[in-house]
């Protein structure tokens, strides 16, 4: 089911890590800034329950939604109580989870706004809908994530390494200028038709999403 879920995720475009136990994805979880967590009760080494209330403890607040094959209101009440922000009960479809999890992403975190926006350019996660004004902006899936992790550090230089490792799963071993490719198409298509340039490219560095500035066409 976690190889399904994560082949299914990412086709809707989101980077996806997989655990298989509790100590190792309560790791990753202190260890990375992820966007959303789908956690699952029966896991080895330490259960859901477990590692969900030790998140909360280390005051990681990463919206959890939490899967289970149990369907009693004590369960789910269990969940609910050691922090978990939604509750899903085996068996489930697809499509329901993913709505959970957009809604999810829709609330997100308390210091993180709706839907971002650095000038005109309004990026929203959860609907993955970008426009310029008011003219939507169609992107793949991955030049979404990546315009993303750009907009919520607006205003602020990123390395390729720090792109890579958010809009790419750890699966990924091949080179990191396939990040350089996906800032110029997003180029191509959020800056250039409209005579702008709002990614910066800083030398040595990596990039940064700011307020644009006019450039000739």
């Amino acid at each position: 089911m976690a190889e399904l879920l994560r082949r299914g995720l990412v086709g809707e475009g989101w980077a996806v890590d997989v655990a298989h136990d509790g100590p190792s994805g309560l790791d990753r979880a202190g260890e990375n800034p992820y966007d959303a967590i789908v956690l699952d009760v029966m896991l080895p080494g330490l259960n859901g329950y477990a590692v969900c209330g030790r998140l909360r403890e280390a005051g990681i607040w990463v919206p959890v939604l939490m899967l289970t094959a149990m369907d009693g209101e004590y369960d789910e009440a269990e969940g609910l109580d050691v922090g978990a922000d939604d509750y899903v009960t085996k068996p489930f479809s697809f499509v329901t989870l993913l709505a959970r999890l957009r809604a999810l992403m829709r609330r997100g975190q308390p210091q993180r706004p709706t839907v971002l926006r650095i000038g005109d350019l309004e990026v929203d996660p959860a609907a993955r809908h970008c426009r310029r004004g008011t003219v939507p902006v169609a992107l793949t899936a991955r030049e979404f994530s990546v315009l993303e992790y750009l907009a919520r550090r607006g205003g602020q230089t990123v390395t390729k390494t720090e792109i890579l490792e958010h809009v790419w799963d750890d699966r990924f071993d091949g080179d990191v200028n396939v990040v350089e490719v996906h800032v110029s198409a997003l180029r191509r298509k959020i800056d250039t038709p409209f005579g702008l340039r709002s990614i910066r490219t800083v030398r040595g560095t990596g990039y940064r999403l700011e307020v644009p500035s006019e450039t000739p066409c």
